[in-house]
């Protein structure tokens, strides 16, 4: 990324602003805007999330906060309601409670003289999420909002449950957020009342797993905020991007087909990152389009954000397994719409162990899965965080436990674009269980590279609102719908279509062992198939390099860590995925600011025990800074019989030496069809 010195604008920077809300309390935020802007007020732009603006997200934020302000923008990086500054307690996500203390910034921000009284939202991921939110609620002042690796659909779509399967970052998540939520505000900042905002903090929250666990089907928690549940809310522009090893793509593909607005989407290559900041690469020059596309809304300049396709894409070319890429080859395409005219279903049925051509005669049999709980070791995660090694590894070894379909070898390149389907003719032994279709580009030395995947809680088979236990030994038809993707495959390859009863860690296992049948000729795949024509060869507008402004100094005081290692006892047989994620420790220079960070997490299970699966999580953060230094330790633990889930948390809070605070949790839940 080219750091950019010379911005149009000087700006200005106030680095702590406290913002009240309806209710009083004050919130913390930064403020950059044009020098100028006293005199020639220019639109707010605000991005509202619990990650700590003064040290977490500082480095990240100073590379695109000042870089709009020097295009012209008051931008305003708003701590939610108990984190980083702000006062308060936080406990949940996408709160009624957080939308109306954004609804309440956005109000100030527009009130403010420097500003012209049009605001826009931007964010990533929670970012994205209530800039969406906050959409479909219609403040007065807003104009248009630009997101990133979102979602829609908090229940169907979001790292808890996938096809009504409960996802490991569920756990995952909520321990970081349990970590979040029970960090200090800064004494640098806060002053002296730090220590009884922070005790309040401590006091307050919990592990967020015992609420997002509670509820296992799609009810009117996660109905709340679902942007899905009334489209027709969102009344203002959007443009929407994420990445295919993000776990958010589909999103941008359902705004672009519901939403009744002015959009643009854009999907690349990228893990759960700004485009700017893009891994894998190619990334791009992102914040030149957040610029247009604020500059047409929110300025009324003419441009040309709304010219070309509505969708540009990344076409990934066919790569090696890896648990990591540097750079995704491939190229850049364009759709005029979504559905796009471009892109033809072709369904193609499933015969044994063949992935038989449309015209094939259909070949009847019943095939039989029923795979070990190491099927899913080698999944990497729900979505990437750019942490390596966290994207899949060879799917060989995960095929072993599945029922196989394969294509003939490819005589031409085909690509694809969108989310492959595959409809079963299924049954299954007990009242619950899954099915995990998996999508692998397979080379001719057999290399098996998984390109998307999709997941099926068969008791959700006819939807999430009122999941119903299977007959054991009765056929269902079933739909399982993958993530979309964009792949080419060339010529001397084969597609592959995996299916496996169990999918652990990454979705948590089904009470017991389930057996399926699945009946060939009757079960099929369809691939959205998107033919290279003409119209692909017309030029696209091509995105200039990445570029921000220069990001703030960092010492690095220790090395950071990141591991994924795969155990397994052949005496006990005990196994494991334990992951390490760990920052290490930092200065931030400005504020003489210490902070270190590490998380581990462990999947483990014994033999083929379902009940055996546990996830653990565990977090450290520490600050510090001339003598003063304060710590967050959280664990939490997740464990189940074929009945209930075991939740048991703790949560340690040290002021220099001293524990001040010490709490333990323990809650039995029951499955739910689960």
């Amino acid at each position: 990324m080219r750091a950019v010195t010379d911005l149009p604008h000087e700006i200005v920077e106030d680095e702590h602003v406290e913002i009240p809300a309806r209710d009083g309390t004050l919130l913390a935020a930064r403020v950059w805007r044009p020098a100028s802007s006293d005199e020639t007020p220019v639109p707010g732009l605000l991005e509202s999330i619990p990650y700590r603006r003064r040290d977490l997200t500082s480095h990240r934020d100073s590379i695109h906060h000042p870089y709009l302000a020097g295009h012209g923008y008051a931008c305003v990086r708003l701590d939610l309601r108990g984190s980083g500054d702000s006062e308060g307690v936080l406990t949940d996500e996408y709160t009624e409670t957080e939308h109306r203390d954004i609804e309440d910034v956005l109000a100030w921000l527009a009130d403010q003289l420097w500003c012209t009284g049009t605001t826009g939202m931007m964010g990533i991921s929670w970012g994205g999420f209530n800039a969406l939110q906050v959409a479909a609620r219609r403040p007065p002042s807003l104009g248009a909002i630009v997101i990133a690796s979102f979602t829609d659909d908090r229940y169907a779509d979001d790292m808890h449950y996938m096809g009504g399967c409960l996802l490991s970052d569920n756990l995952a998540e909520a321990g970081t957020m349990f970590a979040h939520s029970t960090c200090p505000p800064d004494p640098a900042t806060v002053g002296d009342r730090w220590r009884e905002m922070w005790q309040e903090r401590l006091a307050g929250v919990g592990p967020w797993i015992d609420e997002w666990l509670s509820h296992q089907r799609r009810d009117d928690y996660w109905r709340r905020a679902s942007v899905c549940e009334d489209y027709g809310a969102v009344q203002v522009p959007v443009f929407a991007s994420s990445g295919w090893a993000d776990g958010y793509s589909n999103a941008v593909f359902r705004v672009l087909e519901h939403l009744d607005v002015p959009r643009k989407g854009l999907i690349g290559p990228w893990s759960h990152r700004y485009p700017h900041l893009g891994e894998p690469g190619p990334a791009i020059g992102y914040l030149q389009e957040v610029v247009r596309w604020f500059d047409h809304w929110l300025k009324k300049v003419p441009n040309d954000v709304m010219d070309g396709p509505m969708l540009r894409t990344w076409m990934q070319d066919s790569v090696p397994p890896s648990t990591s890429y540097e750079e995704r080859p491939g190229r850049w395409v364009g759709e005029p719409s979504w559905p796009s005219p471009h892109v033809t279903p072709v369904q193609r049925p499933l015969a044994p162990h063949r992935i038989a051509e449309a015209a094939d005669e259909p070949v009847e049999r019943d095939l039989h899965v029923q795979s070990p709980l190491s099927v899913g070791q080698f999944a990497g995660k729900w979505a990437s965080y750019n942490a390596p090694p966290d994207l899949p590894y060879d799917q060989r070894e995960e095929d072993g436990g599945s029922l196989v379909f394969d294509t003939d070898e490819l005589t031409e390149r085909c690509e694809i674009l969108g989310a492959p389907v595959v409809d079963l003719d299924v049954a299954a032994d007990q009242p619950v269980a899954m099915v995990a279709a998996r999508l692998s580009d397979v080379a001719p030395d057999g290399r098996a590279t998984r390109i998307t995947y999709g997941l099926l809680n068969l008791t959700h088979r006819d939807g999430s609102d009122a999941p119903a236990p299977l007959e054991p030994g009765r056929s269902y038809r079933v739909r399982v719908r993958l993530n979309g993707v964009a792949q080419a495959f060339p010529p001397g390859h084969r597609i592959r279509l995996s299916l496996s009863s169990s999918y652990w860690p990454l979705a948590w296992a089904p009470p017991r062992p389930a057996r399926l049948r699945i009946r060939t000729g009757t079960s099929s795949l369809t691939l959205p198939v998107r033919p290279t024509s003409e119209s692909d060869e017309l030029p696209l507008r091509p995105f200039e390099p990445p570029e921000g402004a220069s990001p703030i100094d960092m010492t690095r005081l220790r090395p950071g860590d990141h591991r994924w290692t795969v155990s397994r006892d052949m005496v006990g047989y005990n196994s494991a995925l334990e992951i390490v994620k760990d920052a290490g420790a930092v200065r931030y220079d400005a504020i003489d600011l210490e902070v270190a960070r590490r998380a581990y997490e462990r999947y483990s299970w014994v033999a083929d025990d379902f009940s055996s699966a546990r996830g653990d999580t565990e977090w450290t953060m520490e600050f510090a800074r001339d003598g003063w230094r304060a710590r967050a330790v959280t664990h939490t633990e997740l464990t189940c019989t074929d009945t209930e889930f075991h939740l048991h948390a703790r949560l340690d809070g040290y002021d220099g030496e001293e524990r001040i605070f010490s709490r333990n949790w323990h809650r039995v839940i029951p499955r739910d069809c689960l």
